[in-house]
């Protein structure tokens, strides 16, 4: 009799799946149509133009950012030219031949030269010798944040004791008390991968997302907290339900999750903006479980895929989202009962 149970619920979970699967599609890019951290309107002929051997746009972008003070913006315009010139570096070396104080071009160079560093066999060694390059960067430039945020970084890896990262952590939070980057430099130093506990990484998150703007991403502060723990748990980011051996920790996860959720709802969707956070918030609450606000995650997100957090477990990001999506469609199709509660066979809840 248990087994004719277990076989009639395993037989009813399919026949849901198969039933509901197609239909929670709505909303959900086709996987064609999903890109992975597509630049938005003002980085996009940049990177063009740079591709093409010319820095004059990324000189003009940059130097807009400094002079509006549009630090969010600034620190991620940065991050996205380092990356392409760590391939393709031509038109930065001829933007430091022209002009080599450039305060744009100096911390572009800072930044791509800690994350080679941080690539490299010899990391701590080659990060050792960044310190006058940052420097450089942010004398040339006394009110922005970036330098301190990439300083922050830098000494993560260079195992900076508490008392001198606090140091620069001050020197950060008087440029911009509320700079995204820089809050998440701290908690990667306060996580229990690096110098902290994961009882530091909750307490940092939780007190600067309540002090937070509304609207800031400094809201989500403690759900990437949440995703350290969760990674911590499982290094290599197994794809099933995490279980936290704490009810406490676990309170705190479902917490920041719902905070994250939250902030998401205050963005338009299929923003690439707030991207990186609904995929961080989308992965969190699948590992909790928790499909079907997870789903919502993955519509909210539209076609801007981001490599974090996925590539923190894979080599295809884009491939892991993907799959990741999917996983969740088949668990709330398999949850949804078959016929609505009027018995016509409708879709619950839609």
């Amino acid at each position: 009799m248990v087994r004719t149970m277990s076989l009639l619920r395993a037989l009813l979970r399919t026949a849901r799946m198969i039933r509901h699967t197609p239909r929670l599609a709505d909303g959900l890019p086709p996987d064609g149509a999903v890109l992975l951290d597509a630049p938005d309107e003002r980085i996009g002929p940049t990177l063009v133009a740079a591709a093409g051997g010319e820095f004059e746009p990324a000189a003009e972008l940059l130097a807009a950012t400094r002079e509006a003070a549009q630090w969010e913006s600034r620190d991620r315009y940065v991050t996205r030219l380092a990356v392409f010139a760590h391939s393709r570096g031509e038109w930065l070396s001829s933007w430091l031949a022209a002009v080599p104080r450039d305060p744009d071009a100096l911390i572009v160079k800072a930044e791509l030269a800690i994350r080679r560093a941080w690539d490299s066999p010899a990391r701590a060694e080659q990060l050792r010798e960044l310190g006058p390059l940052i420097d450089a960067a942010a004398d040339a430039a006394p009110g922005d944040p970036v330098p301190w945020r990439i300083a922050l970084d830098h000494a993560r890896g260079v195992h900076t004791p508490h008392t001198a990262f606090e140091a620069l952590w001050e020197q950060a939070v008087r440029r911009s008390p509320h700079h995204y980057g820089c809050h998440v430099a701290a908690l990667r130093y306060l996580s229990a991968q690096w110098y902290g506990s994961h009882r530091e990484c909750f307490d940092f998150a939780e007190k600067a997302a309540a002090d937070a703007l509304p609207g800031s991403l400094i809201r989500a502060l403690p759900v990437r907290a949440a995703f350290a723990r969760m990674e911590y748990e499982t290094p290599r980011g197994g794809a099933g339900p995490v279980r936290l051996a704490h009810s406490v920790e676990a309170e705190r996860v479902d917490a920041a999750a719902d905070l994250a959720i939250a902030l998401s709802a205050g963005h338009p969707a299929a923003d690439p903006w707030p991207a990186e956070v609904r995929n961080l918030t989308a992965y969190v609450l699948a590992r909790r479980g928790r499909w079907q606000p997870a789903l919502e995650q993955f519509r909210l997100v539209g076609p801007y895929a981001t490599s974090f957090p996925w590539n923190r477990f894979s080599d295809d990001p884009l491939g892991r989202f993907l799959d990741t999506r999917d996983g969740v469609r088949i668990q709330v199709a398999s949850a949804t009962p078959l016929r609505s509660r009027t018995g016509r066979g409708g879709f619950a809840g839609h």
